[in-house]
């Protein structure tokens, strides 16, 4: 490990969580006095006028916090910092451009509203950004048997990853502090990996990240709205935290990063499982009915443990902590199974669940 690189991602994350304390409380200013709430209809569970602008401070904390680190450290003469730089600028650029779009199209969604078409068009778009900054869904690592693919082939399931995972997040987020604190969660499991492994530069942005979600966490959860202190991330924050998350699942599969002898496809998608399963089931079932698989309903896991008799806060803690729990234990079970027989376990748990909260859930 490197002293340098650990105080410098701990100085990233600390100045995130400044800034985007700071930041925060202003776009609640401004969301108060231009009127820009959240509307409240027959799905939404919460009571006021809430402002879902939250997402608008992630993108712009983020790049201020790496970008104060870089300068600072360039400063000094870091070569150590500069060879990182030179090695990964096309990655990070690309990154940054995939970043700006989605965020735009989620900010104009929430001021003015997109259609779904616009949002799959900047989601592919962002996936083709991504591919063009050398990011590409190729090794498996033994998941459905498959160890290398074409590179065709992974370019597409890098794509299908990005529209697929940034959903996941957006359908998550429907209670205080669920698609925060997975993120947090996740963003935490990726920045500790890629540091792990040397990758000193991501494991910054992953902890810029996790510090500038951190005070959102804290205004969502805990913030009163009778004081104009509550706010939600909006589909700025779920869209461009989605994006981030997918690049780093793929990253640690592509560069196959081993902590002890790990799975890579365990440390990439183990953080993730939680959403990327429950929309599965979700979208599955609203095809089943009939429906649309992208118009909003109440049968998200959040949904249907509330309708037990549960409330919100209880149930935000307590599938952060299954999702905490499961991944320490694939982590374990990854020393021991192979890891489709983990995949297996991981959905018979979930689908066992489901049917457990089927049948206790209030009439």
């Amino acid at each position: 490990m490197s002293l340098f690189w650990l105080i410098s991602v701990l100085s990233v994350f600390v100045v995130a969580v400044v800034f985007s304390g700071v930041l925060i409380p202003q776009i609640l200013l401004i969301a108060f006095k231009k009127r820009l709430f959240d509307n409240i209809d027959g799905r939404k569970i919460h009571q006021g006028a809430v402002p879902r602008l939250g997402g608008m401070a992630f993108m712009p904390v983020v790049i201020l916090s790496v970008s104060l680190l870089l300068g600072v450290t360039l400063v000094f003469d870091s070569i150590e910092v500069l060879t990182c730089l030179v090695s990964d600028m096309k990655s990070i650029a690309f990154l940054t451009s995939a970043v700006i779009v989605i965020y735009l199209v989620g900010l104009a969604d929430d001021l003015i509203g997109v259609r779904y078409r616009g949002k799959f068009v900047a989601q592919i778009t962002s996936g083709l950004l991504l591919l063009a900054s050398g990011l590409c869904a190729c090794h498996f690592y033994g998941v459905f048997f498959l160890d290398t693919v074409p590179y065709w082939l992974g370019a597409v399931f890098t794509v299908f990853m990005v529209v697929y995972i940034v959903n996941a997040i957006n359908f998550i987020d429907g209670v205080d502090g669920l698609a925060s604190g997975m993120s947090a969660i996740a963003f935490l499991c990726y920045g500790i990996t890629f540091f792990m492994v040397g990758e000193y530069i991501y494991a910054a942005i992953a902890f810029a990240v996790l510090g500038t979600v951190v005070p959102f966490f804290y205004f969502n959860v805990f913030g009163d709205a009778k004081k104009r202190m509550k706010i939600f991330m909006g589909d700025t924050g779920s869209l461009t935290l989605g994006l981030l998350l997918c690049f780093f699942a793929v990253k640690i599969s592509q560069i196959g990063a081993t902590v002890r002898d790990v799975n890579p496809m365990v440390l990439a998608y183990a953080p993730l499982f939680i959403p990327c399963i429950d929309v599965v089931r979700v979208v599955i079932g609203r095809i089943r009915r009939g429906g649309s698989p992208f118009k909003p309903d109440q049968t998200h896991i959040h949904h249907k443990m509330m309708a037990t008799g549960l409330s919100q806060r209880v149930v935000m803690v307590f599938i952060l902590a299954m999702s905490i729990a499961l991944i320490l234990l694939n982590v374990v079970l990854s020393w021991v199974l192979d890891v489709n027989l983990i995949l297996l376990f991981d959905i018979l748990l979930w689908v066992g669940l489901n049917v457990l909260l089927t049948r206790f859930r209030k009439q």
